[in-house]
């Protein structure tokens, strides 16, 4: 009898120690992550709404893909530039300038309503919110223990994927035309800011890894290089281009709202599931199934237009799928990886990621001048059936790692910056070191 309550006992003993992980996360970084939720209600806002004043604006489809790019670029100059300015300055500076800048731009959209004007100021709040993100994680990261980053890092991708939710019913409360729906973000972003620098005590150091190079990166997982490319580009259209997708379809301003709801809805909610069954397949047979649903996904609107709740129903399952393909792709890349090379393979999965991102809404605009409002879709399954087709095609060039030998999957989100992507795999480091301890 009380051998057959052992597993239980053991069950339940995990269960405590992630509860008190994730208890002491909050009570160390409450204020950071109240802040950043805020922040990402700011760039939720701005997100969708340029989309539609963009349209309202006369701004052509193209036009409106290369504004949402924009945002990309200056996001991956960011994570370039932001650690040189926090070892020049410090965190605290970097922390307050850059989100003074995303306050002011958030104001100047309504009254400069030019697409060229419109690209530079997204390059600028890209690269404000990139630098943002790198301080605000490593704030997180030095606070966290090796016990509890993973769990700081799950906390963390979801108070932002509350935050861009939340930012959406705000969306509909405004007129888009006019200047509140501008305002109250930027009062929301500068707002953001008074939790965190008024309880952020001790300043953390800034180190950066001496990284891979791309070259050795892709001979040691082509599948993971590539597909992280297809994802960046994927997670943009998603990101960026919702919102005109929308207006060119004619939706509603809350049928907007609701629809790009859906799609990081999905990301939070099959986020751990897909995490939880990637720690017990062949990691390259679940991305293979995942990007073949993906492909069916997408389509279902493609063959089903005007179906609101099809409409819905594939934004909440492309969200739910791609978001996690992220992590996933970074957690099979390391299962090729040595654990000392784990951290260096950071920088170069990031700007691979970034490099996507960039060329997404182009592309997405692109096609959707030639496919008209539901190319957006049609990108998206075309990316996805890319990543398919090339993952089978690496699936006949070697063998996948033995189950045993995979490293845990570690919740993380497709935005976060260089740092978040360090700091999942400090958790990566520390499962295999405790794993070989073991052994």
């Amino acid at each position: 009898m009380g051998q057959g309550n052992r597993p239980n006992l053991s069950v339940r003993k995990h269960q405590l120690l992630d509860e008190r992980a994730m208890l002491q996360v909050l009570h160390s970084s409450w204020a950071l992550l109240l802040g950043m939720m805020l922040l990402m209600v700011g760039n939720g806002v701005q997100g969708t709404l340029l989309g539609i004043r963009g349209a309202l604006e006369g701004f052509s489809t193209f036009e409106l893909s290369l504004v949402m790019s924009g945002y990309f670029a200056g996001f991956l100059g960011g994570s370039r530039i932001a650690p040189w300015m926090i070892r020049r300055v410090g965190h605290v500076r970097v922390f307050a300038a850059l989100g003074s800048f995303i306050s002011a731009v958030l104001i100047l959209y309504p009254a400069l309503t030019d697409p060229w004007i419109w690209i530079a100021l997204r390059v600028a709040i890209g690269f404000c919110f990139s630098g943002v993100y790198v301080t605000a994680e490593s704030w997180l990261n030095n606070a966290a223990s090796n016990e509890n980053r993973g769990k700081a890092l799950s906390l963390y991708m979801i108070v932002q994927m509350v935050g861009i939710v939340a930012a959406q019913g705000l969306v509909v409360l405004g007129d888009p035309s006019g200047f509140l729906l501008f305002i109250v973000p930027s009062v929301l972003v500068s707002v953001a800011f008074a939790p965190i620098l008024l309880s952020i005590s001790p300043t953390p150091g800034f180190d950066t890894t001496k990284g891979l190079s791309l070259i050795e990166l892709y001979h040691i997982s082509p599948l993971g290089c590539v597909g992280i490319f297809i994802l960046g580009g994927t997670f943009a259209a998603l990101f960026g281009m919702a919102a005109v997708f929308g207006t060119e379809a004619g939706l509603t301003v809350p049928q907007i709202s609701a629809f790009v709801s859906m799609i990081f809805f999905g990301g939070l909610m099959l986020q751990f599931p897909i995490g939880w069954i990637s720690d017990r397949m062949d990691r390259r047979v679940l991305i293979l199934i995942v990007s073949g649903l993906g492909v069916v996904v997408a389509l279902m609107p493609v063959f089903l237009p005007g179906n609101f709740i099809a409409l819905l129903a594939a934004a909440f399952f492309l969200g739910g799928l791609t978001n996690p393909l992220y992590a996933l792709l970074i957690a099979y890349v390391n299962d090729f990886l040595d654990v000392d090379d784990m951290a260096a393979a950071s920088s170069g999965l990031v700007f691979i990621s970034g490099v996507g991102a960039i060329a997404g809404p182009v592309v997405t605009g692109l096609v959707m001048a030639v496919a008209g409002p539901y190319g957006f879709f049609l990108y998206v399954a075309i990316l996805l059936a890319a990543l398919l087709v090339y993952g089978a095609w690496r699936a006949t060039q070697r063998a996948a790692p033995d189950l045993e030998e995979q490293g845990a999957y570690v919740t993380l989100p497709p935005s976060g910056s260089l740092v978040a992507v360090d700091m999942a795999q400090e958790v990566y480091v520390d499962a295999a070191q405790e794993g070989n301890d073991a052994t």
